[in-house]
């Protein structure tokens, strides 16, 4: 039975009503998110997703270290709920991503300082400390809009025009063959006699300069005072030269871009094994660890570790007549010509940012030794794009 004409027309006046309420809901903008302290980001390092509200009070370069000027590059930002915070245990350590590096980061803006600023992010280490890290918006806290990724064809590094500018805008296994090429030309190679001298300025350590640092225990040595003894510091291949079995011929046995000074008792310990998680901590060294098939390094260095494993990849291919040096995701590699684990390197990279210790030393091998440059502490995203 058909309805009467105005019983008919009230149900379509009420679905057209109904209809606009919809629309007009859905047109709503979407209500951001609440943002949380810095306190509350430090407290729920989960991995799940936050916009953090705090003032910018200066940039990690280590784990315990935050620069309030001269900053070094535009990598990262510290948070505190209060400004002029000092006490890095209060901070919050925030990752910059290429894309937002020149807007947000401190080289090229040192006037946020101070400045109270909104950042949406993954709650998850940063520099071994609490972090966000992954980060997909910044705002200023005044309630505008957050600011989106302007368009990038690269990074923003004061390399990219000219010493990585056939690698800008690459990415996978075009951007690792790019790199092969650019830090394999041109090499000025040492012996390994002259590996000692080089390490003594490489890694000098910044407290006293006739001293140097070492890689895994971080004990403060005498530069002179380099050898075999039990006390003395020697040259540590971060990648095993059994694992390929390259020895110390001029090559990737004398590359100073994964030679590094090291206790003798420490560097014995390490032995030749593959990097990973867990196991009993070195006496000697505390904060490292080791199993049967693994090497767990302090979380000061755990970035520094994977970029030279990253590096030594991406260097040595096998056509230059060593052999072709791949990082894998295993453990136990003995010595075929591979190293792991290489999820766990991918997230020391990102958990241990380049720190100014690093990044001086990248910059002392390119300007006075070996004229290449190891491309992951300047573009430590790059590792990720590739692998």
């Amino acid at each position: 039975m058909r309805q009467p004409l105005g019983t008919r027309r009230h149900a379509a006046r009420m679905l057209t009503v109904l209809l606009l309420v919809l629309a007009a809901w859905v047109a709503l903008p979407a209500q951001a998110a609440t943002p949380i302290s810095v306190a509350t980001a430090r407290a729920t390092q989960d991995g799940s997703t936050a916009t953090v509200r705090g003032y910018v009070v200066g940039q990690p370069t280590s784990s315990t270290t935050v620069v309030t000027s001269g900053f070094p590059n535009d990598y990262a930002l510290a948070l505190a709920d209060t400004p002029g915070t000092t006490d890095t245990s209060r901070m919050l350590y925030v990752q910059i991503p290429s894309a937002f590096r020149s807007a947000w980061g401190l080289r090229s803006n040192p006037s946020l300082m101070g400045r109270q600023i909104d950042v949406t992010g993954r709650l998850a280490a940063y520099f071994s400390r609490p972090g966000l890290t992954s980060s997909t918006a910044f705002a200023f806290a005044s309630g505008s809009t957050p600011t989106d990724p302007p368009p990038s064809s690269g990074g923003t590094g004061e390399y990219d025009s000219t010493y990585y500018a056939s690698a800008i805008g690459k990415s996978g296994g075009a951007l690792e063959a790019a790199l092969h090429t650019i830090i394999s030309s041109g090499v000025t190679k040492l012996s390994y006699d002259a590996v000692w001298n080089a390490l003594k300025v490489t890694d000098r350590d910044p407290a006293n300069s006739s001293r140097v640092i070492c890689l895994y225990s971080g004990f403060s040595l005498p530069a002179s005072d380099n050898g075999g003894g039990v006390d003395q510091w020697n040259r540590e291949h971060v990648w095993a030269k059994s694992h390929g079995d390259f020895g110390t011929a001029t090559g990737p046995g004398t590359d100073l871009h994964h030679l590094r000074p090291e206790d003798v008792t420490v560097n014995s310990a390490r032995g030749n094994l593959d990097f990973d998680e867990g196991g009993a901590q070195n006496a000697e060294a505390p904060g490292n660890y080791a199993d049967a098939d693994s090497w767990e390094p302090r979380d000061a260095v755990k970035g520094d570790v994977a970029r030279m494993i990253f590096y030594m990849s991406v260097r040595y291919d096998g056509g230059d007549g060593w052999p072709d040096l791949e990082v894998n995701d295993l453990v136990g590699n003995g010595t075929s010509p591979h190293i792991g684990r290489l999820s766990v390197l991918l997230r020391w990279n990102a958990e241990d940012p380049p720190s100014a210790f690093e990044m001086r030393r990248n910059d002392v091998i390119y300007d006075d030794y070996q004229h290449n440059r190891n491309p992951f502490i300047d573009h430590p995203e790059w590792a990720d794009s590739i692998w």
